[in-house]
């Protein structure tokens, strides 16, 4: 005790009143994950202002051997930015470095701090007529940090990547304090290791990221959004077949909503309207974009495709956005799901992947698999189906106790999901990252060559285990032995 109160000493000095505290309310709303279902407890909370700021105060906790938890705008699926119960560490937020430092409209870049917020990234690029092309429901909370570090994926990962597409540069402090300025943005450069793809997806485990340099793209012109009805999973795939090969350059997104989560979100938000007259099994989410304001060839290729589609029986119905405001309707269904879900009851829910020719024989045959070995829970799939990645979740049955069931039958019925997505060669994390929720399946099912390689690099990295310790790299066998 004597230790640690000379540690929050020390950082309240160095840091101020403002970059430094204990108090508890403070502390409180960043303790739990965005989901809840990890609390923990730390020593503090440390706000740094600036990357020298962060510097020193991760050569502060060195020098106490204090545990780091870097967090972004605490709005994670996995419980990657939550301490544990121990309140051995303490927590680092980037949120008070949060300025755009430069935005070069002509070279089409950026260089933000860690903790710019998403959406007002986009704004900043709408002024000079470009855009930041990643996005997703959490943009009005979600860092750019914290973006970086899970490697982040969104709506529109089809046409532009993840976020790993959009880093073009980086600044980070490292375990040691040192700071890597890798900001400069080269089209070629050829000497050795890319150091940033290190960083970027590590989860706050390697290095502290403090700022980068984005990538910007012009603004779109107008767009064209789609909501179409399907009988199947096999049916959204094939449309998006046709899609690709008849306007592949404007292709920007293609989700997928089963009929349950329609409803779903139609219940919990009761001004939203149906786009469909009629109830489909399956809806696709289409979005195409051109970047100047004349749309008019592309909406009438549009029409062509879905009239062709429609009178073959590949699609029941279909309608596309007359406005602005009706594609930002169909849109917020989609982005809704989410909380519509979970309003619903506890479910299990699971951020996956597999090869997107895979993905129909996947979900056809994982769902009533495993709805016949847990009966009474209900499977839905919805999401990213032109990248792959769809959110697979099952709910539990009714009268299900919230804590109980997950703890009992969800964790099972994870372990089941998760051997299905690497039978069918997927991943169990697509865009989420594995925090703490998924270290132990990844120990369990990841390739022992990839998991010893990522061993070493974090013993290398970070020999003193004080980055986000207990976070996405496994255990090694003998470390978990009795």
């Amino acid at each position: 005790m004597e230790e640690t109160s000379k540690f929050a000493q020390e950082a309240r000095a160095l840091l101020g009143e403002r970059g430094f505290t204990c108090d508890p309310d403070l502390l409180e709303p960043w303790l739990t994950d965005w989901r809840g279902r990890f609390h923990g407890s730390a020593i503090g909370l440390a706000s740094p202002a600036s990357t020298q700021e962060v510097s020193d105060f991760v050569k502060l906790c060195a020098k106490h051997d204090v545990p780091i938890v870097p967090q972004g705008g605490n709005s994670g699926m996995s419980g990657g930015a939550t301490p544990d119960k121990s309140g051995a560490s303490v927590l680092l937020s980037l949120r008070r470095m949060n300025t755009i430092r430069s935005l070069d409209p002509e070279a089409g870049q950026t260089v933000c701090e860690a903790g710019v917020i998403l959406q007002n990234l986009h704004e900043a690029a709408e002024e000079h007529r470009l855009r930041f092309p990643l996005t997703l429901g959490g943009k009005g909370s979600a860092t750019v940090g914290g973006l970086i570090s899970t490697n982040a994926g969104g709506t529109q990962v089809l046409r532009h990547g993840t976020m790993r597409a959009q880093v073009l540069g980086i600044e980070a402090v490292l375990p040691d304090g040192a700071v890597f300025d890798g900001l400069t943005a080269l089209k070629k450069d050829n000497r050795g290791f890319d150091l940033k793809q290190l960083l970027i997806g590590s989860e706050g485990t390697l290095g502290i990221v403090t700022a980068a340099t984005l990538r910007l793209l012009p603004a779109i012109g107008r767009r064209v959004v789609i909501w179409a009805g399907l009988g199947s999973i096999g049916d959204a795939r094939k449309l998006l077949i046709s899609f690709e090969r008849a306007l592949p350059q404007e292709l920007e997104g293609f989700e997928v909503v089963p009929a349950h989560c329609l409803e779903s979100v139609l219940d919990h938000m009761p001004d939203a309207r149906a786009p469909l007259d009629g109830s489909y099994p399956w809806n696709a989410l289409i979005e195409l974009v051109v970047p100047d304001n004349d749309d008019a060839d592309l909406r009438e290729k549009v029409e062509i495709l879905l009239a062709a589609e429609i009178e073959n029986g590949l699609v029941a119905d279909a309608v596309i956005a007359a406005s602005e405001k009706q594609a930002e309707d169909f849109w917020l269904l989609r982005d809704s799901i989410a909380p519509a879900e979970r309003a619903i009851g506890p479910a299990m829910q699971h951020d996956i992947s597999v090869p997107v020719p895979r993905m129909p024989e996947f979900v056809e045959a994982a769902i009533p698999e495993v709805e016949k070995a847990f009966p009474g829970t209900r499977g839905v799939a919805f999401g990213h189906l032109g990248d792959g990645n769809v959110h697979f979740h099952i709910l539990a049955p009714k009268g299900a106790v919230p804590g109980e069931w997950e703890e009992s039958d969800g964790k099972r019925i994870s372990r089941m999901v998760h051997d299905l997505v690497r039978a069918h060669g997927g991943s169990i994390s697509a865009e989420h990252g594995i925090g703490q929720l998924k270290r132990d399946e990844l120990g369990r099912l990841g390739d022992p060559v990839s998991l010893s390689l990522m061993r070493q690099i974090k013993q290398a990295l970070d020999p003193r285990g004080l980055l986000n310790p207990g976070k996405l790299v496994p255990l090694a066998p003998e470390e978990t032995s009795p």
